[in-house]
């Protein structure tokens, strides 16, 4: 429905072509920008509601009272079997910080979750096979816990920015006698959240739009066909500054492999488009300094080069 509305908006209100470069970054521009900050005020609402029912104390101590890295596990777990992108996936991210879920654990989730889900595994089944899809899955989610843990004993939590750390102190003293009191403040704190966000998506993904459609796929392909041992940081980080879905990066990744690029290469550039993109730092600006984005970027980053080099080693 919002496809077909976009569509239309490009082609009888704006008068561009389709098929054109700028249609297609307008396209992707106003389609993920809706997308977005409807799920952005969904996932905040929804999550708002949530918490006036499960005290934050006790949610807090179910994933930090356990054996080390056991919360880092059920986040990366819930994050492969949720279907979002690296953007998509923030919204929920908020809500763990909120909750004062530990950062380590909630990075876990953030990691995983544009990694590895459902429908990644359904296209990678039938374009790569059962083997090549059940390693990729099983990588996606290691490296979401080990950054997560990494991230976790970092102690970086006083890189959040302020007031979302203030907010989610004042959480547990809420009080909530009738149902439509909770639903008013999941609606507050959504309003609140997607007022501080918007600009920061739109930023995001207007970045996104320009690099999906003016940034050749041949070049990229081209570029990584001839750097030999080097292929695996660079596929890396020419992936980086992309932002796609899964269903666009697959068949790069297999056209990548089809011309004799080996598959760690390909995975660490489908891996790296996937978890990371230059418009989730912008999107998470809001939520936290630079320097924990760098570190946040630079962990995962070398996570999914060991990875692409650990494909070629062995497959």
């Amino acid at each position: 429905m919002i496809e077909e509305f976009v569509e239309s908006l490009i082609v009888n209100v704006f008068k561009i072509g389709p098929g054109s470069k700028l249609a297609e970054s307008l396209n992707f521009f106003i389609y993920d920008s809706i997308k977005i900050i409807i799920l952005l005020f969904v996932m905040i609402f929804l999550i708002g509601i949530l918490r006036s029912y499960l005290p934050t104390k006790k949610i807090k101590k179910y994933l930090t009272g356990k054996k080390a890295g056991i919360g880092n596990v059920l986040a990366a777990t819930f994050g492969a079997i949720t279907p979002f992108c690296s953007c998509s996936s923030i919204p929920i991210f908020i809500g763990f910080i909120e909750a004062e879920i530990p950062l380590g654990i909630s990075f876990s989730f953030l990691i995983t979750s544009p990694l590895v889900n459902e429908y990644m595994a359904v296209i990678m089944l039938g374009v790569f096979g059962w083997k090549i899809t059940l390693y990729y899955i099983l990588a996606g989610i290691l490296i979401g816990i080990i950054g997560g843990i990494i991230l976790g004993n970092m102690k970086l939590e006083k890189n959040l920015v302020k007031d979302i750390a203030i907010r989610a102190q004042n959480i547990s003293e809420k009080r909530f006698k009738l149902f439509k009191d909770r639903i008013r403040y999941g609606y507050d704190e959504a309003i609140s959240i997607v007022k501080k966000v918007w600009l920061y998506v739109l930023i995001g993904v207007g970045i996104g739009a320009i690099l999906h459609g003016y940034v050749p796929q041949e070049y990229l392909q081209d570029l990584v066909s001839k750097t030999g041992l080097f292929s695996v940081p660079l596929a890396t980080l020419l992936g980086i500054p992309l932002y796609a879905n899964c269903a666009a990066i697959i068949p790069i990744a297999l056209v990548l492999v089809q011309k004799g690029i080996p598959l760690g290469t390909a995975m660490a550039f489908m891996m790296a488009t996937a978890a990371l993109s230059l418009p989730e730092a912008v999107i998470l600006r809001r939520v936290m300094n630079l320097k924990l984005i760098g570190i946040f970027f630079g962990i995962v980053g070398l996570s999914i080069v060991v990875i692409g080099y650990l494909f070629n080693f062995l497959v």
